[in-house]
Parts: C-alpha cells; sequence; structure tokens
C-alpha cells in the first residue's frame, strides 16, 4: 500500500503529545489546549495521546461530559487540529474558553477531525516536534485533505 504523496512534513506540519483525557476532549470539542510557554507555530498539528492518563480531571463534569463513550487512547495519533492563534486570557478576567486555564498560555484550535483508526507511534516532548513523511502519509490515508498549505515544500 503506498501513501499520498506529500511535501516536507517539517515545512507545514507539527506533533503535540498530549495526556489522556485533555487529548479526547479535543476531538470533543475543547477549543483550546493549555501550555506553560507561548508557541510561535501556526498551522496543522497531529494530536499524539499521551501514555499518561491524568485522573483527576476524570471527576470534572465538563471532562466527563466530554469523553463520555470515548476510548481513551494512548501512545498514538488520534486526529489532527489546526493551530490558529496562542495567547493568555485577558486582564479583564474574563476566560476565552470554559477549557482555559488562568495563567497558561492557550493555544487555540480549530479544524479538528478525528482519525478512525489510531496511529500508534511513540513521541517525546510535550512541545511541537516534526513528524516523519511516513507517519504524515499514514494520516493523509485517513484523512486524504489533509495538505500543506500553497506555497510550502
Amino acid at each position: 500500500m503506498s501513501t499520498p504523496a506529500v511535501s516536507d512534513p517539517g515545512t507545514w506540519i507539527r506533533g503535540i503529545a498530549i495526556r489522556q483525557p485533555w487529548a479526547a476532549c479535543i476531538l470533543a470539542g475543547k477549543d483550546v489546549e493549555n501550555r506553560p510557554r507561548p508557541w510561535s507555530w501556526r498551522g496543522w498539528l497531529l494530536l499524539h495521546a499521551g501514555l499518561v492518563l491524568e485522573r483527576a480531571p476524570l471527576r470534572d463534569p465538563l471532562v466527563a461530559t466530554a469523553i463520555r463513550g470515548r476510548q481513551l487512547e494512548g501512545g498514538a495519533v488520534i486526529g489532527v487540529a489546526r493551530l490558529t492563534d496562542c495567547h493568555q486570557d485577558s486582564d479583564d478576567g474574563k476566560p476565552c474558553s470554559p477549557w482555559s486555564q488562568r495563567g497558561a498560555w492557550h493555544l487555540v484550535l480549530t479544524d479538528v477531525y478525528e482519525l478512525a483508526l489510531p496511529i500508534p507511534i511513540r513521541a517525546g516532548a510535550l512541545g511541537p516536534w516534526k513528524p516523519s513523511q511516513d507517519l504524515v502519509g499514514q494520516v493523509r490515508l485517513q484523512l486524504p485533505h489533509l495538505h500543506a498549505p500553497e506555497g510550502t515544500s
């Protein structure tokens, strides 16, 4: 089986490792990912569900509602999303999303697509990482509309 041709994924897509249940929440509509530092990257992200399951959030009603009926995959790419902005909440104290944490940097996610078949891989850092061409090709088999923006090589 061959994978669709893609341009160098390092120029247009990154990966992000996210602990569960937060990764599953993104697939269910969580629109921000909270991080300790700002990110300059904008564009597509592979959503990698980490092996760590944080149990305390499972008692939060917002999280419990989002993950109801979902498999909490770990150690796999489970979807993609477009990172469109990175900011902190404004000084007026009003959160940008029910999912935003005070004091954190909010990675704003749009255009979220879930993979029908998670792709097992080992990912290291929670920061952005460059996926291999093979991994991006495997993702594109499930999401053929995913492609590099015009003008990237």
